[in-house]
């Protein structure tokens, strides 16, 4: 046991430069995705009701949900309907910042100056997430109804799509983590 706290007191260089690279992959593929339909198709909840971002579709919150297409299901008047919103071209100038700020934390193992604006956008980023859980209504499960024993339904029964965004909490505290990491660098201390 003590050999196993050595390694772990000694090693948290090495951890934040794991989280920093944990930050990077989760960035590169999510952001990477968002070149793809489904994908773009996905975030179109999150963004139309953003009082941050929603002014980037042509279409207001809640007309979407009649043109939501199933995750692996594409139909063509759901498509057209996300070209006219700007829902695509969105969601790939989304994509391509996430997998820069990925790429600026990533930077952070060479580069402290790179890495503290890369920790910090990844934090800054997390917040915006994190208000969707304010701003979006499919982030709780909806009444569908049932009653018995008790409704599960609204605050604070997360959907999977609430649980995705609350953990961007654990986002926020790496890119924190790594952005004072680099500060310290920075500092020379």
């Amino acid at each position: 046991m003590k050999q196993l706290l050595n390694v772990l007191a000694n090693g948290q260089a090495s951890f934040v430069h794991l989280m920093r690279i944990a930050i990077f992959i989760v960035m590169a593929w999510i952001g990477g995705l968002k070149a793809f339909q489904y994908e773009a198709d996905g975030i179109v909840p999150f963004v139309a009701n953003s009082p941050f971002m929603s002014f980037f579709y042509t279409k207001n919150a809640p007309e979407y949900q009649q043109y939501k297409n199933p995750e692996g299901k594409t139909v063509a008047k759901n498509v057209a309907w996300h070209k006219q919103n700007g829902t695509y071209l969105f969601a790939f100038g989304l994509g391509t910042v996430i997998i820069v700020i990925g790429l600026l934390t990533l930077a952070g193992i060479w580069s402290a100056r790179i890495g503290l604006l890369g920790g910090l956008l990844t934090a800054a980023m997390s917040i915006v997430t994190l208000s969707f859980l304010i701003t979006t209504p499919e982030v709780y499960v909806p009444n569908l109804g049932g009653d018995f024993p008790t409704p599960n339904y609204g605050f604070p029964y997360l959907s999977g799509a609430g649980r995705l965004v609350l953990k961007d909490i654990i986002m926020m505290a790496g890119g924190l983590l790594v952005a004072s990491d680099a500060a310290k660098r920075i500092q020379g201390c």
